[in-house]
């Protein structure tokens, strides 16, 4: 069953690097998370998330590691507690429109993120009242529902899977993944491709093209949203979508 396949994959991600390195499915964020329970709310996530997607997903998008704005809390990649909620007005408005939803003044949470999960926040309120936004997450899912692609029909995921952060800068600090780290991440993200054989493949940013390249992946290559590139984003990216349609 695919669910099986799933909760394969979920254990392989429990081994993860030693050093600066936060696996948001089996450890706990001592001074960030809401309680002990938050890598099993953030494995319950994604597991619904991945579950929804096999089989269906015809767009990979691989990005370069997990983010303490994104995954980190939610337990998805380029994906924030925010989009999880319903609270990011960019995500629901493209949602809605997408499904021709009226009412609500356009804040009808997207329901299909997961599927059948009420999702959660894992982060402390008293740090992030409203819960945490990552700007990729929001600017790739926004585009890609805004070109009328289903969220059951792209799956995201990252070429270093855990959040790599900075000593000094602790857990709400990003850091690119070094390489031994990146031979880390290319193990699981093998698996990854040959749990989702999507149609097309893309990759966010350098890092990613040159994991995949690795892999001797035949993937596209779009900018990164962050630093200025989301207008090349959406145009590159469209033109993507565009082919696969």
């Amino acid at each position: 069953m695919a669910i099986d396949s799933v909760e394969k994959f979920i254990k392989l991600l429990k081994k993860s690097p030693s050093g600066a390195v936060f696996n948001p499915w089996w450890q706990v964020d001592k001074q960030n998370d809401i309680g002990p329970n938050a890598p099993g709310i953030r494995r319950k996530q994604l597991r619904g998330y991945l579950c929804k997607r096999q089989g269906k997903a015809k767009l990979a998008m691989i990005g370069e590691a997990l983010g303490y704005q994104g995954g980190h809390f939610s337990g998805i990649p380029m994906t924030s507690e925010r989009i999880l909620l319903g609270k990011k007005k960019e995500v629901v408005a493209a949602l809605c429109e997408r499904r021709k939803l009226r009412g609500n003044g356009g804040h009808r949470p997207p329901l299909q993120i997961i599927a059948g999960i009420k999702p959660r926040r894992t982060s402390k309120p008293k740090i992030c009242p409203a819960g945490f936004s990552e700007p990729t997450a929001t600017i790739v899912w926004s585009t890609l529902l805004k070109l009328d692609v289903r969220p059951e029909e792209f799956v995201l995921w990252n070429a270093f899977p855990w959040h790599s952060f900075n000593w000094r800068g602790g857990a709400l600090s990003n850091r690119a993944p070094n390489k031994s780290e990146q031979a880390a991440g290319r193990r699981v993200l093998k698996v990854f491709l040959k749990l989702f054989p999507c149609k097309q493949v893309v990759a966010l940013g350098r890092i990613a093209a040159g994991q995949l390249d690795n892999l001797g992946v035949d993937a596209h290559y779009v900018r990164h949203p962050a630093s200025g590139g989301a207008k090349l984003f959406r145009r590159q990216i469209g033109k993507i979508a565009q082919k696969g349609n």
